[in-house]
């Protein structure tokens, strides 16, 4: 076939996507050139429009390395990481909601015994965490996996102060009842990196780069779902916009702030400190469910 225009041309690339092996493949090619080929007819780029778009793109595989990944970036503040995150966890009653992993998770961060403090000395005011490990029947998972990472009061990861080393961060086992409990610092919202396109397209559109307060949690036990999922401190002024979408109203919970007096472990402690409490429940894999 020759002599392609806006009314052909999109019929023609899809039949040249007719003999894929792979029908998955298959599927996902033509619907992309389906829904590709209806946005240009929607919009009607210039071709300076198009020549911009082209740019942005390839400026955002340029940010992109070892420690910086603007194309998840872009998804993210697209909704598009959420939607997918959604879409693969339909999850049943009693199942915590999921959210997305974000940028900062390290692998192999180091692992601690229960009750202990991960604040490596930096400074802020003392956050005590406890947490609950279950399926989403409600039996307990003794022995589940937890890994846990945050930002410091000034709203920084540890990665992001190359010489800082590791911090905020660290690996806990459930006790025999299903429980955790760690000693940290309260966290603090803070802007996602907007120092590249990502950043310009938000402040072109008026967006904020701004997330509200939270803990991240990524939890695994034999047999069900990894869960990754963050806790939102309440109150924060950034739960209604957050620029990546990741807030859902079950995954907020009072940062308790209390008087000094003693911590629920029995420590004296001299200054103000906050609570933090949490049931979290994994959903059970197909497999086990069937």
């Amino acid at each position: 076939m020759r002599d392609f225009d806006e009314h052909n041309i999109t019929r023609a690339v899809i039949d040249r996507f007719g003999e894929t092996p792979d029908r998955r493949l298959k599927r996902i090619m033509t619907s992309l050139v389906s829904h590709l080929h209806g946005f240009i007819r929607d919009v009607e780029p210039s071709f300076s429009e198009w020549e911009a778009a082209i740019a942005f793109l390839t400026r955002t595989g340029q940010m992109c390395h070892d420690k910086r990944q603007e194309f998840i970036l872009l998804s993210d503040t697209l909704g598009a990481s959420m939607l997918v995150d959604a879409i693969n966890h339909r999850l049943p009653a009693g199942a915590t909601e999921t959210t997305v992993l974000g940028p900062f998770f390290v692998q192999n961060a180091p692992a601690f015994e229960n009750g202990a403090d991960i604040s490596a000395g930096l400074p802020g005011e003392l956050l005590y965490v406890e947490a609950l490990v279950k399926s989403a029947d409600g039996t307990t998972l003794p022995g589940a996996l937890a890994q846990v990472w945050q930002s410091d009061d000034e709203g920084f990861y540890d990665v992001q102060h190359p010489d800082a080393g590791t911090a905020l961060r660290g690996q806990f086992r459930a006790d025999g009842e299903g429980k955790i409990h760690f000693r940290t610092i309260q966290p603090a919202a803070y802007p996602i990196p907007y120092d590249g396109p990502v950043g310009d397209m938000l402040r072109a559109t008026n967006r904020h780069p701004w997330r509200p307060a939270h803990v991240h949690f990524m939890i695994s036990a034999p047999g069900f779902e990894t869960l990754v999922t963050h806790v939102f401190a309440a109150g924060d002024e950034y739960l209604d916009s957050d620029a990546v979408f990741g807030v859902k109203n079950t995954l907020i919970r009072e940062f308790t702030r209390h008087p000094p007096g003693q911590l629920p472990d029995g420590t004296a402690i001299a200054t103000a400190w906050r609570h933090l409490t949490y049931d979290f429940g994994l959903k059970p894999l197909a497999s086990q469910a069937a």
